[in-house]
């Protein structure tokens, strides 16, 4: 009898929690956007700081999506506005994928693809290795000095980089009696180079070029995000590494790289989302882009086919530019999508 009474007992006040609960709930919705007021009207500072960024989105991220109607309508007169042009449909992909585009495009396409996957083999890893360097050497005036030196090539201009590298790989003429660029003479001497034409000219020494000379730019700056990881990780689990007797390495097998592994797979996520993004700009400037020389083979990229169709004068070909762009969009956004599925589901670290 008492048992059946403790039993009515607990679920009438069961039923009372459950009422209560329900009560709760129901004011939290009701006052929910005044809640919302409120701590806008508490924060109103931070949110203000929020505005300047949404107008850059805004303007220069989302805006833009109203231009890859073009690869969709027929551009044949380029003076109509986007709306104002007949649709095309699929024909500018088919185009590019089948058409008298399509030795181009995929040309372009797979040199992206070939460029962007020495970088990511070379050039990820190298800002680790800094980061790692950096965090060995306990002299501060020392490693800050090593550091800025290793950030300076980033606020280089590319202007400048590209010229140094012209000036490097120049091939010298007897006529104007001007000797071969550093570069140049240094591989004529090993028997690389035969001369004649510049070393950045030649198609087997572009991407070589190209590639260390992003390296040598983009290594330190980049090395920031892996050096603050490592400055996070609590020191005493290098203390409890030397207590069992591990050496260096050990400590950076099993504690260093260990603690920078949410970071590394963010940025992995990242840098494989951007395989496909090579800017034009310094290619443009090493490589003329008119096709007269044989450097178009390695040279040509994603991004200067687009800026070269783009700028045609043909309507149709800015329509193809368009298209492949949204294609090369499309593929990185799978490539993103794939590598954060298996980011969580092997470390459980993932972008989203």
């Amino acid at each position: 009898m008492k048992r059946m009474v403790d039993v009515i007992k607990s679920d009438a006040i069961s039923d009372q929690d459950e009422q209560s609960r329900e009560d709760i709930i129901e004011e939290l919705e009701r006052t929910k956007w005044k809640r919302v007021g409120q701590t806008l009207l508490k924060d109103w500072r931070l949110y203000a700081l929020l505005i300047p960024l949404l107008v850059f989105l805004v303007l220069l991220k989302y805006r833009p999506i109203y231009g890859v109607l073009q690869a969709f309508k027929q551009a044949d007169d380029i003076s109509l506005s986007v709306m104002e042009q007949n649709w095309y449909g699929l024909r500018y992909a088919k185009l590019l994928l089948t058409g008298n585009y399509a030795d181009q495009f995929f040309q372009a396409f797979r040199n992206t693809f070939v460029n962007s996957a020495y970088g990511l083999c070379f050039g990820f890893p190298l800002p680790i290795f800094l980061a790692l360097l950096f965090s060995e050497i306990k002299n501060k005036k020392y490693r800050s000095v090593l550091q800025v030196c290793s950030y300076l090539p980033k606020f280089i201009s590319t202007v400048v980089i590209t010229t140094i590298i012209f000036r490097w790989s120049y091939a010298g003429n007897a006529q104007l009696n001007s000797s071969p660029g550093l570069l140049a003479q240094l591989f004529m001497n090993i028997g690389w180079y035969k001369g004649g034409v510049n070393l950045i000219n030649t198609a087997k020494f572009f991407r070589p070029i190209y590639q260390v000379s992003d390296i040598w730019e983009s290594a330190g700056y980049g090395s920031i995000v892996y050096f603050a990881a490592i400055i996070a990780i609590s020191p005493a689990n290098y203390e409890a590494a030397k207590i069992d007797g591990a050496s260096k390495l050990q400590e950076i097998k099993y504690v260093t790289l260990p603690g920078m592994a949410p970071t590394l797979s963010i940025m992995l996520i990242t840098r494989i989302g951007s395989i496909l993004n090579i800017g034009y700009e310094k290619i443009i400037l090493l490589w003329n882009g008119d096709g007269t020389n044989n450097t178009r083979d390695t040279a040509d990229v994603i991004s200067t086919f687009v800026y070269r169709f783009r700028n045609s004068t043909a309507g149709g070909m800015r329509s193809a530019a368009v298209a492949a762009d949204l294609f090369n969009s499309f593929i990185a956004m799978f490539l993103v999508l794939g590598a954060n599925a298996i980011s969580r589901r092997v470390s459980e670290t993932s972008l989203f």
